[in-house]
């Protein structure tokens, strides 16, 4: 019973775009008419049967000979022969050698009722592996599993609404629409599909009917943490302020403790003008952070703020707090030089602009503001 494992660098043997793998030479070579057993990572805790196939052709060639052949390298997903050199001496523990000989192996894959030996749920296996590769962040991959698992079920709301959240991954927000659309043809009254294309919407330019799906979506679940969120983010996109604190405010009442929309919520005040109040929310957030689990991002913003209100010591403290957690973030190095600037230590404000300019060569304001400080040396 010959086995094959495939891993997430052969998703499109999974996902049956490809029909065509390269192995090295077994003991006992494969021949036409053989059955495979393919499985997902066969030795990890992840291994998981996929598909059985029939081989439908086999040729051998030695590896100089594979190396030689433009046709196979594309095939097998490689741009030139070097990168497939370089990956199959990864592959391979014992040495390849010119003469070492490799099989190239065709097959069709069988449906599953022709299977000889466990049976599978196929579309459940490659939506789990999309999810999998999806929530890993590898976007083009899970992308290609949600296409191949609605071929099973094109009306499969779920995996609409997944793919569309792919596609939006990707930056294709207009495809991406689309498929929300195509999900709400089945599923109308999706509160969450709604608010999924109200992002797609406001990603691609059109806030204002982003905005009118948001309401849709909360006028079915008024209540819901998560769309009031999204309500408010979109209307502060729209410069409705006031509105959008509002929508904040609904979800600190649900959701009190939640240092996320507390970060929001002092965003838009700090946008306002009312830095002190900002203060106060982003203080809130730091302290629901965590200990284990502190925000860089959020001791920058607290430092913002008191930058703003001319607390100069107090947003030092912040910019080291947040350095300290993300070494290698030029922007609070930039923001730690200006404060520092602003307290007439030139010389530690000179460093702080090398830090950055270290990280970000290009970086204009550190540049100018670099020469302000060997101005004031």
């Amino acid at each position: 019973m010959p086995i094959l494992s495939f891993g997430s660098q052969n998703i499109d043997l999974v996902t049956g775009k490809k029909n065509m793998t390269i192995r090295k030479l077994w003991k006992k070579p494969l021949k036409k008419g053989d059955r495979l057993h393919c499985y997902w990572n066969l030795v990890s805790k992840e291994r998981e049967k996929v598909f059985e196939a029939e081989v439908t052709e086999v040729e051998l060639l030695t590896f100089q000979e594979l190396l030689e052949r433009d046709d196979l390298v594309h095939e097998e997903g490689f741009e030139d022969p070097e990168e497939l050199k370089a990956e199959f001496h990864k592959m391979y523990i014992e040495e390849i050698k010119p003469e070492t000989v490799f099989q190239i192996i065709r097959f069709k894959k069988l449906p599953i009722e022709l299977w000889e030996g466990e049976k599978i749920d196929e579309k459940a296996m490659i939506t789990q592996r999309a999810d999998i590769l999806f929530d890993s962040g590898k976007y083009n991959l899970s992308a290609l599993c949600y296409d191949a698992a609605l071929e099973f079920d094109p009306q499969d709301v779920y995996l609409l609404n997944k793919k569309g959240d792919n596609l939006g991954r990707l930056g294709k927000f207009d495809a991406a629409i689309k498929c929300y659309e195509k999900a709400l043809e089945i599923d109308p009254e999706n509160e969450f599909i709604l608010n999924n294309k109200a992002l797609a919407l406001l990603n691609s330019g059109n806030p204002k009917l982003a905005l009118k799906y948001s309401e849709k979506a909360l006028n079915i679940s008024p209540k819901n943490a998560f769309l009031l969120y999204w309500h408010g983010f979109i209307l502060e996109m729209l410069n409705q302020y006031e509105k959008a604190l509002d929508a904040y405010e609904k979800v600190l009442q649900i959701e009190p403790n939640n240092p996320e929309v507390w970060s929001a919520r002092g965003d838009l005040l700090n946008e306002m003008g009312k830095t002190e109040q900002a203060l106060e929310a982003y203080d809130k957030a730091l302290e629901l952070c965590l200990e284990d689990e502190k925000d860089s991002i959020g001791f920058n913003r607290k430092g913002n703020a008191l930058l703003e209100l001319g607390r100069f010591e107090e947003a030092l403290n912040c910019y080291d707090e947040a350095l300290a957690l993300d070494k290698n973030n030029y922007i609070f190095w930039n923001n730690k030089g200006v404060v520092l600037m602003e307290l007439n230590r030139f010389e530690e404000a000179l460093e702080c602009f090398k830090k950055v300019l270290l990280l970000n060569p290009n970086n204009d304001d550190a540049k100018v503001l670099r020469d302000e400080c060997l101005e004031n040396l």
